[in-house]
């Protein structure tokens, strides 16, 4: 009875039921076709990577494998926790894990106060050359920071504001291998990516009815206490988003960590520079030089990588709410 009625409503309205439950069908089919090729896209490299750590070393040189294993194993895996055992003093993994944990933390959080505090100034507060200096976030965001790399090493390897130490002690400040410097440009909103958490709170802020800040000082509020008690808490999304995106960046960036961290063990500096001692693994108990082929390399240290993204994932897994949450407010809000 019911398809009767349906096909009684379509000749009525001229075929126009029909066609548009057609139409809507095929924009649902498109945008799955779309939002699937989308995502594999994006955990496409990682599924090789994981396939790749499962082959053997035959399946490797076999031109007919692309993703799949022919014989898979976990030999793979055993060799490279043998091998960061093997070189414990060049690779120590357990200090450098606890290391890139704990400046990851520190420079999100400083990277998310200075941000949070600079994008809010900039959507509610007019100040002399205000769109210039938006303008120089907009720089921090194009302009790639290696472009940078010598002044910094420069301005850092010889520290002197206002020529104070030289004052103090007769010579400038060598700041270099250590955490400071970074820490310093974190919180002047200099770090890694902080223009681009400077303009997702900036425009998260502007979408803010100024009604409520009004409100709250006709109640007697101070600037800072409405920012604190007001505007805070409904941006905690969009903090977390850039808390997320900044601690992710910093885990596995190598710029910052080669100027800044030499004398620091880093997983990302270290895990570079585990293919160099291969050869000294592989060549223990032979009375000769083992050559390792570069795919063999290659592959031991995708297990590597996959090691170290494990930890993103368990934060992601925990934090994907609010992360899906920041995005619907901003989208929203737009």
């Amino acid at each position: 009875m019911k398809t009767d009625a349906n096909v009684s409503r379509n000749r009525k309205s001229g075929g126009y039921l029909l066609k548009s439950r057609l139409r809507k069908g095929a924009v649902s089919v498109i945008r799955g076709l779309l939002l699937f090729g989308l995502c594999f896209m994006i955990i496409q490299p990682i599924l090789s990577r994981i396939g790749i750590s499962l082959m053997t070393e035959s399946d490797l040189y076999d031109s007919t494998i692309v993703l799949l294993p022919r014989h898979v194993t976990l030999e793979n895996y055993k060799i490279v926790f043998d091998l960061t055992s093997f070189l414990r003093k060049d690779f120590p993994y357990l200090d450098s894990m606890l290391n890139t944990l704990w400046v990851s933390l520190v420079v999100s959080l400083l990277q998310v106060v200075a941000c949070t505090l600079v994008g809010y100034g900039f959507a509610r507060y007019n100040f002399p050359l205000k769109k210039f200096w938006f303008g120089c976030v907009i720089a921090v965001i194009i302009i790639p920071p290696q472009t940078i790399s010598i002044a910094l090493y420069a301005n850092f390897n010889a520290f002197d504001p206002f020529g104070l130490f030289t004052a103090l002690t007769g010579k400038p400040l060598n700041m270099l291998n250590s955490t400071v410097p970074y820490m310093l440009m974190s919180l002047t909103c200099m770090g890694l990516k902080d223009g681009l958490y400077i303009y997702m709170l900036r425009t998260y802020f502007q979408g803010i009815p100024k009604s409520l800040e009004e409100a709250a000082f006709v109640d007697g509020c101070s600037t800072m206490h409405t920012f604190v008690r007001i505007m805070l808490p409904d941006a905690v999304p969009t903090i977390a988003s850039c808390f997320l995106f900044s601690f992710v960046w910093q885990w596995t960036d190598l710029f910052y960590t080669r100027n800044f961290f030499k004398s620091i063990n880093m997983y990302s500096t270290k895990l570079q520079g585990m293919t160099s001692q291969m050869t000294r693994y592989f060549s223990q108990g032979t009375n000769s030089s083992v050559i390792v082929a570069q795919a063999r390399e290659q592959q031991l240290l995708n297990i590597g990588v996959l090691i170290c993204i494990i930890p993103l994932i368990i934060l992601y897994v925990f934090t994907q709410k609010t992360f899906v949450q920041s995005i619907a407010m901003s989208g929203s809000k737009e």
